[in-house]
């Protein structure tokens, strides 16, 4: 039988994946996380680690554990999209329940929300940057609003277009990406102080610790509610291992490669490592010479742009998943509408949007590890494929509500926000409520006190509850 070749436009939703349609193979995952996960941006997280006031060699362990184990847990979920062919938020509903779902469902929402407009944000914020370099104004009002609504429309044209076009665009964005980052490293190479590195003196446990969580929010952990969406083409056959593997590969290789240089960078130059604290990608761009910035800065929003796709992708299946009857593609443009709306707030009337974004990342970084946990733990406890149909009726197997799953959720959620404290008091003083466990290890002013332990302790405490206390009722969904 010929198999009908996908349209231009994806149409499917949130509805189980067709067998003649479950082609893609695990290596085909490797494209769509490596070109997200390519961007120069990767390198601007070596100043953002070093900030925790660690040396080189501490910040080069944390980073690469904290990349490579926060991808990890993507590919574990990712196995789920392989055995459900449904978004993540969907397979969701077999640990929370078909209504249950809507509460980790918004959270998720508004992460990836958050996600796309920073990444568009850096977009805007870079081409005015590089345009300043070129002997252009940079800080022209017209400049901002060309490249806010390229930007824009490049992200929701993709993510409309859907899940065929965007595979295609991230294999061609890897090599393209990846061909000019390697020549940024070229030609920056010039710019690292080994004996300036290697100076930077150790910092203490909760130091560390800090800089360990901030890596994995900032890279996996930002992707765990979306990681099955990806998997949802593969062949029912697919090896779990491989999945794990491919994903993992493929959004790690490249950040690890990226931060461990802007390590190095950062540590040689105060100015560059203050400056990407305002400016991640621009600032980046202020050490190139003039010929290559053209190149430079067409790959960095390309780049930003690859990343904000996935997220907006995934968000529009997230608005689906909670209820919302409109066609995929209407999904996906009222997100984009939003991260415009976001994009033009923060680039024309915020000063300052780094310290905001960052608290509010944590923020929600603690909830959604909690559901990452109680999923992750329901994925490993399963042995069968998801009842298709039982993820869309409440009356189902899975249910209307599991009471175990919210109550953990929402109890990991609790503990976690009092073991994190706001690290942008002025700038974000609607989180300073945060902390009120932090007496338990030394205090607001203790070594553990920007450590964020919340988000471990909600993700290791969730994920241990539901390994055991789950395990019953998921054995007897099993066997109904």
């Amino acid at each position: 039988m010929t198999q009908t070749p996908p349209g231009l436009i994806e149409r499917a939703g949130i509805e189980i994946i067709p067998e003649s349609e479950r082609t893609a193979k695990p290596r085909d995952l490797f494209w769509p996380w490596f070109a997200a996960n390519v961007s120069v941006f990767g390198m601007s997280y070596g100043s953002f680690v070093l900030g925790f006031g660690i040396s080189f060699w501490q910040a080069t362990i944390v980073s690469v554990i904290g990349i490579v184990v926060s991808f990890l847990l993507c590919g574990l979920i990712a196995i789920a999209g392989k055995r459900g062919s449904a978004p993540t938020m969907v397979l969701s509903r077999a640990a929370f329940g078909v209504h249950g779902q809507k509460v980790p469902g918004i959270v998720s929402w508004l992460t990836s929300i958050g996600w796309e407009t920073f990444l568009a944000i850096m977009a805007v914020l870079a081409t005015a940057t590089i345009i300043t370099q070129l002997g252009g104004d940079g800080d022209s009002i017209a400049l901002k609003i060309a490249a806010t609504v390229i930007v824009a429309a490049l992200i929701v044209a993709a993510s409309v277009l859907g899940y065929h076009t965007i595979m295609k665009m991230q294999s061609v964005l890897t090599w393209i990406t990846g061909a000019v980052t390697i020549l940024y490293v070229v030609l920056a190479a010039g710019q690292i102080d080994i004996d300036a590195v290697l100076a930077r003196p150790d910092g203490g446990v909760g130091q560390v610790i800090g800089a360990l969580v901030m890596v994995m929010t900032g890279f996996g952990l930002g992707w765990i509610n979306i990681a099955a969406d990806w998997s949802r083409y593969q062949e029912r056959t697919a090896s779990d291992g491989a999945i794990v593997a491919w994903n993992t590969i493929g959004g790690s290789v490249a950040p690890v490669l990226l931060v461990v240089f802007g390590l190095l960078l950062a540590g040689s130059n105060d100015d560059l490592f203050a400056a990407v604290q305002v400016d991640p990608i621009g600032a980046l761009a202020t050490i190139l010479p003039a010929w290559v910035l053209v190149p430079f800065l067409l790959t960095a929003v390309l780049a930003l742009v690859s990343g904000a796709v996935l997220g907006i992708y995934s968000s529009g299946l997230t608005l689906l998943s909670l209820g919302i009857r409109i066609p995929r593609p209407s999904a996906a443009a009222i997100d984009g509408a939003i991260l415009t709306a976001g994009t033009i707030f923060v680039v024309f009337f915020s000063t300052d949007f780094l310290g905001p974004f960052q608290s509010f990342l944590i923020t929600l970084g603690v909830p959604l590890a909690s559901w990452a946990g109680i999923l992750i733990a329901d994925i490993l406890r399963r042995r069968k494929d998801y009842d298709e149909a039982a993820l869309f009726d409440a009356r189902g197997r899975y249910g209307a509500w599991d009471v175990t799953s919210i109550v953990t959720m929402v109890v990991a959620s609790i503990i976690g926000w009092g073991l994190v404290l706001n690290g942008f008091a002025d700038a974000a003083p609607w989180n300073n409520w945060q902390g009120y466990l932090l007496f338990l290890v030394g205090g607001t002013e203790g070594d553990f006190a920007y450590a964020n332990l919340g988000v471990f302790v909600a993700l290791v405490l969730s994920f241990l509850v539901t390994f055991f206390a789950r395990a019953g009722k998921i054995r007897r969904q099993e066997q109904a």
